[in-house]
Protein backbone atom coordinates (compact mmCIF):
# COMPACT_ATOMS: atom_id res chain seq x y z
CA UNK A 1 0.00 0.00 0.00
CA UNK A 2 1.01 3.40 -1.01
CA UNK A 3 2.36 5.86 1.74
CA UNK A 4 1.29 9.27 2.16
CA UNK A 5 4.89 10.21 0.77
CA UNK A 6 4.32 7.93 -1.84
CA UNK A 7 1.49 10.16 -2.85
CA UNK A 8 3.08 13.12 -2.06
CA UNK A 9 6.23 12.02 -4.85
CA UNK A 10 3.30 10.71 -7.50
CA UNK A 11 1.44 14.26 -6.83
CA UNK A 12 -1.37 13.18 -5.83
CA UNK A 13 -0.99 15.07 -2.13
CA UNK A 14 -0.07 18.67 -2.87
CA UNK A 15 2.96 19.89 -0.34
CA UNK A 16 5.32 22.46 -0.15
CA UNK A 17 8.80 21.13 -1.96
CA UNK A 18 11.93 22.30 -1.23
CA UNK A 19 13.99 19.72 -3.23
CA UNK A 20 14.21 16.73 -5.48
CA UNK A 21 15.86 14.77 -7.33
CA UNK A 22 15.97 11.38 -9.27
CA UNK A 23 16.03 9.84 -5.00
CA UNK A 24 15.01 11.91 -2.90
CA UNK A 25 12.12 14.64 -2.50
CA UNK A 26 12.03 17.10 0.50
CA UNK A 27 9.70 18.98 1.41
CA UNK A 28 7.78 20.89 4.64
CA UNK A 29 6.53 18.86 7.24
CA UNK A 30 3.01 19.44 7.28
CA UNK A 31 3.44 19.81 11.09
CA UNK A 32 6.08 22.55 11.60
CA UNK A 33 6.93 21.45 15.03
CA UNK A 34 9.06 24.71 14.74
CA UNK A 35 9.30 26.96 11.55
CA UNK A 36 11.20 25.55 8.80
CA UNK A 37 10.92 21.49 10.14
CA UNK A 38 11.36 19.94 6.96
CA UNK A 39 11.53 16.04 5.14
CA UNK A 40 13.81 14.05 3.49
CA UNK A 41 12.41 11.19 1.93
CA UNK A 42 13.59 8.80 -0.29
CA UNK A 43 11.77 8.35 -3.59
CA UNK A 44 12.13 4.68 -3.46
CA UNK A 45 9.53 2.66 -0.79
CA UNK A 46 12.13 1.83 1.20
CA UNK A 47 10.62 1.11 4.93
CA UNK A 48 13.11 2.22 7.57
CA UNK A 49 16.78 2.84 7.97
CA UNK A 50 17.48 -1.14 7.67
CA UNK A 51 16.27 -1.12 3.84
CA UNK A 52 18.31 1.57 2.45
CA UNK A 53 21.60 0.86 0.51
CA UNK A 54 24.64 2.61 1.10
CA UNK A 55 24.79 4.46 -1.49
CA UNK A 56 20.96 5.93 -1.22
CA UNK A 57 22.08 6.79 2.13
CA UNK A 58 25.16 8.59 1.62
CA UNK A 59 23.00 10.22 -1.19
CA UNK A 60 20.17 10.95 1.31
CA UNK A 61 22.34 12.32 4.20
CA UNK A 62 24.87 14.65 1.66
CA UNK A 63 20.64 15.89 0.53
CA UNK A 64 20.08 16.61 4.13
CA UNK A 65 23.21 18.35 4.70
CA UNK A 66 22.60 20.91 1.95
CA UNK A 67 18.93 21.19 3.25
CA UNK A 68 20.33 22.21 6.46
CA UNK A 69 22.84 24.61 5.50
CA UNK A 70 19.64 26.36 3.44
CA UNK A 71 17.62 26.21 6.61
CA UNK A 72 20.47 27.47 8.89
CA UNK A 73 20.44 30.88 6.44
CA UNK A 74 17.18 31.06 6.09
CA UNK A 75 15.55 30.82 9.54
CA UNK A 76 18.51 31.64 11.58
CA UNK A 77 17.67 28.95 14.13
CA UNK A 78 20.06 28.47 17.58
CA UNK A 79 20.44 24.51 16.50
CA UNK A 80 19.04 21.69 13.96
CA UNK A 81 18.13 18.20 15.19
CA UNK A 82 18.18 15.69 12.46
CA UNK A 83 15.79 13.07 13.37
CA UNK A 84 14.73 9.24 11.95
CA UNK A 85 12.33 6.95 13.53
CA UNK A 86 12.53 3.31 12.66
CA UNK A 87 9.78 1.25 13.76
CA UNK A 88 6.49 2.05 15.98
CA UNK A 89 8.03 1.30 19.07
CA UNK A 90 10.54 4.25 17.77
CA UNK A 91 8.17 6.66 16.83
CA UNK A 92 8.20 5.82 13.09
CA UNK A 93 4.75 6.88 12.15
CA UNK A 94 5.05 6.96 8.26
CA UNK A 95 6.53 3.71 7.24
CA UNK A 96 8.18 5.11 4.44
CA UNK A 97 11.95 6.17 5.21
CA UNK A 98 12.39 10.02 6.04
CA UNK A 99 14.80 12.53 7.87
CA UNK A 100 13.02 15.50 9.63
CA UNK A 101 15.54 18.31 9.85
CA UNK A 102 14.29 19.97 12.81
CA UNK A 103 15.37 23.91 13.16
CA UNK A 104 15.44 24.33 16.93
CA UNK A 105 15.02 27.84 18.55
CA UNK A 106 15.51 29.26 21.56
CA UNK A 107 11.97 29.19 22.58
CA UNK A 108 10.41 26.72 20.81
CA UNK A 109 8.40 23.68 22.78
CA UNK A 110 10.17 20.87 21.08
CA UNK A 111 11.01 18.49 24.10
CA UNK A 112 13.69 15.48 23.19
CA UNK A 113 15.12 13.80 26.16
CA UNK A 114 17.49 10.41 26.22
CA UNK A 115 17.85 8.99 30.15
CA UNK A 116 21.32 8.60 30.76
CA UNK A 117 22.80 4.94 32.22
CA UNK A 118 26.23 6.09 32.35
CA UNK A 119 26.25 5.27 35.69
CA UNK A 120 24.78 1.72 35.43
CA UNK A 121 27.01 0.63 32.60
CA UNK A 122 30.22 -0.94 33.09
CA UNK A 123 33.27 -1.52 31.61
CA UNK A 124 32.42 -4.74 30.58
CA UNK A 125 28.94 -3.71 29.46
CA UNK A 126 30.87 -1.38 26.38
CA UNK A 127 33.20 -3.64 25.58
CA UNK A 128 30.49 -6.43 24.90
CA UNK A 129 28.24 -4.06 23.50
CA UNK A 130 30.72 -2.80 20.88
CA UNK A 131 32.39 -6.42 20.17
CA UNK A 132 28.56 -7.57 19.17
CA UNK A 133 28.31 -4.46 16.64
CA UNK A 134 31.94 -4.50 15.04
CA UNK A 135 30.95 -8.80 14.58
CA UNK A 136 27.56 -7.50 13.23
CA UNK A 137 29.48 -5.70 10.38
CA UNK A 138 31.32 -8.59 8.86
Amino acid sequence: MPSVFTKIIAREIPAHVVYEDDLVIAFLDISQATKGHTLVVSKSEVENVYGLSDELAGHLFRVAARLARAIQKAFSPAGLNVLNNNGAVAGQTVFHFHLHLLPRYEDDDVTLAFVNHMDDTGQEDYKERANLIKAALS
